[in-house]
């Protein structure tokens, strides 16, 4: 392990009694060390990781990790805890605790170095050494090999190659596999598996290693492809052909998965392969037995490859959704902005200009204006198609995408609108769903993906649309139009105040993507109603107050901020000119409890006067670049600027407040990550 871990970066003795503390106390060593530039920082690194997923282990093990910026070099540090603490294992609290800190840009040797200890750590032996060691010396010399007899020479069996398998690491069982050749019908069961973490240095390794182990145990060949940050070494083509089986454990999506199609398939989470790898032997093997192959992609939905396995359906629901809006928005961004220009340069009556196909002067800015609002409109024709194609992408992968799209314009043909958008997406998704669980002969697998799912799926969610949902869909889209149109007084400014609240919550997250998705549905028509472009201007005005708050609040109040927070206060000033919410962002996960109801107040106000002003928006972004083509900008401008005061003026006296309370920048700082892990998504605006 060279000099990645020394007898300064062991603790014997960890008295920490929470997994954040734990971090604290080995990452102060790094420092100590200059191994680490900046504690606070590197911590939120560490803890927006574990925010991904539990780091904790079977087997008494804690292994936060994670790859920053504040990292000079490749560090490993050790802490061994008399009363465990809690990493989120199920078999209870972890004694061994790792610390690894690797650079942003970590060379693959040492990534390699890392996958090595990740593969040791499921050795027994080298475990129950590290338990029973007397000094700090001893115990850095022992992880990083210094005695191979004792430590390493188990680990270096499965780390001589990242793409390992149980044949070549057990003699007997390489012996199995020759003596296979020879005679045919004692060959092992085979099993191809990619194991993968969002980090890449330390859970891939281990699942490799378990399931290396498990099969070994359990007389199965098993080849491992683990795709690290070290990059990875593909399978032999022909040692997938040969397989009878596949296991994917991973938390982010395996690259080339298409290798693996047509055969059983167990696809679960990385830890899953770490903490039950002979289960998942023994469930593959079963679907081998019946038969049980996919007839179109095998693994997860993109969905699931971005989750956590034993996600809830409500959970799977929602992303499914933010998948086809993640989607929509640049044909929103797009044709909204191009209709927006055509109007302002061609007034509004651009929209009654015949094509541009029939009449087009080269000299005429009317001639241009049309060009735009075309194109424009032909961009927005595509949003609702869109919404329900990568919703059913999101459940069923690639063969959803057709009978989403299909689904998605006969929505538009019977004036259903986005909600029947997302009821044709959902219900292509589960139909695809449905027909791949289908047991089908061999001989049609190759045909299914680009014939038999877009045949039927595209049939049967036609027929739902048009016979039997659609209707009180349509009706259902135009109730809910009639009301936004009656909506005048009270019930808009309060419509304008929680449009507000919804935008400043999360910046940039599911609520803030319902609000926005909610504005844009209203103007993405030839010719949206009045309240309807009232709503689109309510909801870009308060997507705008966070980030120039925060970009004010540093300006008139720099004390109250870092050094680092100053200096994003500079961008946010463009960001939020911008319409770009994730300005807020920094602010927001350094002090989630100030900055988010500062904002969230600020917001709400400026939601409610836009409304009371009846200002109007076209354009579905922009920032204040599109003010020409607001109705009553001045007094929009006012609206922006009195929840941008209200916003920074909470902040500077909820900041001032905690300044004169001992302790409490620690106490903010410690809940950096957490806020990160939760805030910092794709803004929708």
């Amino acid at each position: 392990m060279s000099d990645m871990i020394t007898a300064d970066l062991v603790d014997l003795d960890l008295s920490a009694d929470t997994k954040e503390a734990a971090a604290r106390a080995l990452a102060e060593r790094m420092v100590a060390l200059g191994r680490v530039t900046d504690l606070d920082g590197f911590l939120a690194d560490v803890a927006a990781r574990e925010a991904q997923m539990p780091t904790g282990l079977d087997g008494g093990i804690g292994i936060p990790h994670c790859r920053s910026e504040h990292v000079t070099e490749p560090t490993l540090a050790f802490g061994r805890s008399a009363n465990g603490i809690d990493f989120g294992a199920a078999d209870g609290p972890a004694d061994l605790i790792f610390l690894i800190a690797a650079p942003a840009g970590a060379d693959d040797a040492h990534l390699t170095i890392l996958s090595s200890l990740a593969r040791q750590l499921m050795n027994t032996e080298f475990t129950d050494a590290l338990r029973s060691v007397g000094d700090a010396a001893a115990a850095a010399a022992l992880i990083r090999g210094d005695e191979p007899d004792e430590a390493e020479a188990p680990a270096d069996a499965g780390s001589q190659d990242t793409v390992a398998s149980a044949g070549a690491a057990s003699p007997a069982a390489a012996t199995v596999t020759d003596d296979g050749e020879d005679a045919p019908e004692e060959r092992p069961f085979r099993i191809v598996a990619v194991t993968s973490c969002p980090t890449g240095i330390a859970h891939t390794y281990m699942a490799a290693e378990s399931l290396e182990n498990a099969g070994r145990e359990a007389g199965v060949e098993v080849t491992v492809e683990p795709q690290g940050s070290a990059g990875f070494t593909r399978l032999d083509p022909e040692v997938i052909a040969a397989a009878d089986a596949v296991i994917f454990a991973h938390d982010v999506p395996v690259r080339e998965k298409e290798r693996f199609l047509g055969k059983p398939t167990v696809d679960v989470g990385v830890k899953a392969g770490i903490n039950r790898p002979a289960e998942l032997i023994t469930e593959v093997r079963e679907k081998a037995a019946r038969g049980e192959v996919t007839s179109g992609s095998p693994g997860a939905t993109p969905v699931e490859r971005t989750g956590e396995s034993g996600e809830g359906y409500g959970t799977k629901l929602r992303k499914w959704l933010m998948s086809g809006v993640s989607y929509m928005v640049p044909f929103v961004a797009a044709g909204g902005l191009l209709i927006a220009l055509g109007f302002a340069i061609g007034g509004y009556k651009v929209d009654k200009a015949p094509s541009v196909m029939d009449h087009f002067l080269w000299t005429q800015a009317d001639s241009w204006a049309a060009l735009l609002f075309q194109i424009g409109g032909v961009a927005f024709g595509f949003l609702v198609p869109v919404l329900a194609g990568y919703i059913a992408y999101g459940m069923a992968d690639r063969p959803g995408l057709v009978p989403g799209f299909v689904g998605g314009s006969i929505a538009l043909t019977i004036n259903a609108g986005f909600l029947g958008g997302l009821a044709a997406g959902l219900i292509a998704g589960g139909v695809v769903i449905a027909i791949q669980k289908v047991n089908i002969p061999a001989a049609l697998r190759g045909i299914m993906p680009v014939v038999v799912i877009p045949l039927i799926s595209s049939a049967i969610v036609g027929f739902l649309m048009f016979v039997v949902i659609g209707k009180p869909i349509a009706e259902a889209q135009k109730g809910m139009t009639d009301w936004l149109n009656s909506l005048s007084g009270s019930n808009a400014i309060l419509l304008g105040a929680l449009l507000g609240l919804m935008m400043c919550f999360d910046l940039g997250g599911p609520v803030n993507k319902v609000a926005y998705t909610f504005a844009t549905a209203g103007i993405a028509v030839s010719n949206p109603s009045d309240s309807a472009m009232k709503i689109m201007a309510a909801v870009m005005a308060a997507g705008m107050v966070p980030p120039l708050a925060m970009a004010l609040a540093t300006t008139v109040r720099g004390k109250l901020f870092n050094q680092t927070e100053r200096e994003n206060g500079k961008a946010a000033w463009v960001l939020g000119a911008s319409f770009i919410s994730e300005g807020a962002i920094p602010f927001a996960a350094a002090d989630p409890l100030r900055v988010i109801p500062a904002s969230m107040a600020g917001g709400a106000i400026t939601g409610a006067l836009s409304m009371a002003f009846g200002a109007t928006l076209r354009a579905p972004h922009g920032g204040i670049f599109v003010v020409p083509l607001i109705g009553n900008p001045l007094l929009y401008l006012v609206a922006i600027a009195a929840g941008v005061c209200v916003t920074t003026a909470l902040v500077v006296v909820l900041k001032g407040m905690r300044k004169q309370a001992p302790g409490a920048a620690t106490a903010s700082g410690e809940g950096t990550a957490a806020a990160a892990a939760e805030t910092k998504q794709p803004v929708a605006a």
